[in-house]
This record gives C-alpha cells, structure tokens and sequence, in this order.
C-alpha cells in the first residue's frame, strides 16, 4: 500500500489540518497573555450581570476560558457594582470603636469579589488573629477568584482588632476584611 502524499507512509498518520492562529501564536507567553486577557473579560461580564451566574464560557480563537459555578460559592445575586479596576488592597477608616474615644481604626480590603479565606490552605493556621501585629505588605488572608488566590495584604502596620469577614464568606470588592488599629 502506498501514501497519497509525498512523505508519508502508511505508518504515520496525518494530523487533521489546524484552524485558528498559527503554532507561532500558541506558545506559552501568548497563551498566558490570552488566558489573562479572557479572566479580566470574565470578572467584568460577572460583575455587570444583575442576576447570579451559574456559568461563563469566553473564547479567543482556540483559547477558551469556562467557569462554572456550583452550590454555595457561586457569586451572591443581586445589584452588580459599576465595574472597578481591582486595586491594590488598602487599609481606610473605620468609625472609632464604641464610646467614641479609642484610636482610629483602619480596614483591610477586599481587592476583587470572591471567596474570603483566612488560612492558606483547609486546616492551616491562619495569616493573622486578633491580637496580632501586622507590618505593610504582611499577608491577612486571601480571596479566591475564579480559583485564583489572590493575597489580601496591610498596607500599614497595626494591631488585629476584629476580623470582620469569616472563613469562606463570599466577599465583595472593597468589603472590609479585617479591623485594625495602630501599634
């Protein structure tokens, strides 16, 4: 038996003709800047949605990105927020705590909506307690986002007053996470 095409044997097969952008475009780099590209058009799509979403499917070519949603973790339903760059968390104020004259408080927030954490993994320690001293740029927890978890840090120093989300709370972006007062 001989090949049709000049080549090829009977041995070998032939891979079915390619669609989409060339092998140039598919190497790691562009992958991962696609990949980047689609989760932003991702975040975007769901927080301007006005009802819960159980799923989203974008594409780029080859490149598809499907997240799907199932029991409680899925996004709360409700009034989307205008849609926001996801900043850098920040410590703001907080009202004085109760009888008025004790320090000033700031807060840790949420940098994105997603699932509060505040060990990094099911049984650890956590990042930080109440009562703990926290220097700038120390890690408080985490929030995970389309099974990305992103660091939630301090961006001053000061003791843990009061952890105001809990462990696998649903967050919303700029929710104050953890209360904290000067050192």
């Amino acid at each position: 038996m001989t090949a049709a095409r000049t080549g090829s044997s009977p041995d070998t097969a032939t891979p079915p003709p390619r669609s989409g952008p060339p092998a140039a475009d598919a190497s790691p780099d562009r992958v991962d800047a696609v990949l980047a590209g689609l989760r932003r058009q991702a975040r975007q799509l769901v927080a301007e949605l006005a009802g819960p979403v159980r799923r989203v499917r974008l594409r780029s070519g080859q490149t598809v990105l499907e997240v799907e949603w199932h029991g409680p973790s899925a996004p709360a339903a409700g009034p989307a927020p205008a849609p926001r760059p996801a900043p850098e968390p920040t410590a703001g104020p907080v009202a004085p705590a109760a009888g008025g004259d004790g320090p000033a408080r700031s807060t840790v927030r949420s940098p994105i909506v997603g699932t509060f954490y505040r060990a990094p993994e099911p049984g650890a320690a956590p990042f930080v307690a109440v009562g703990d001293l926290v220097r700038p740029g120390q890690v408080v927890g985490i929030v995970e986002a389309m099974k990305l978890m992103n660091e939630v840090t301090a961006d001053r120093a000061g003791r843990v007053v009061e952890m105001l989300a809990e462990d696998g709370q649903p967050v919303e972006y700029d929710q104050p996470l953890v209360a904290l007062e000067p050192a």
